[in-house]
């Protein structure tokens, strides 16, 4: 199992996912990537640009769950959980 830490945007992020109704979307994906953040399905992406060399797993059609996965100390960072095209 892995340990997961939320940035302060990500932090930021949980309360727009509340007021949209979406925190329980939220955290069923955090489970699954605390088990194993490579699991499919639910299908990942590897982003491109600033966002190279992270994970991307779909909260709904708009709103993203970005992480980077740390194997040495077995933690996921949780970078963003809300729209990453603003």
């Amino acid at each position: 199992m892995y340990n997961v830490e939320l940035s302060r945007q990500s932090q930021k992020d949980l309360v727009n996912l509340k007021h949209a109704g979406l925190l329980m979307a939220a955290r069923e994906l955090v489970e699954i990537i605390k088990q194993n953040p490579f699991q499919n399905p639910p299908p990942y992406e590897k982003p491109v640009g600033n966002l190279a060399g992270k994970y991307s797993r779909r909260i709904n059609i708009k709103h993203r769950l970005v992480y980077s996965v740390h194997e040495e100390e077995k933690t996921i960072i949780i970078l963003r959980m809300w729209s990453h095209y603003e």
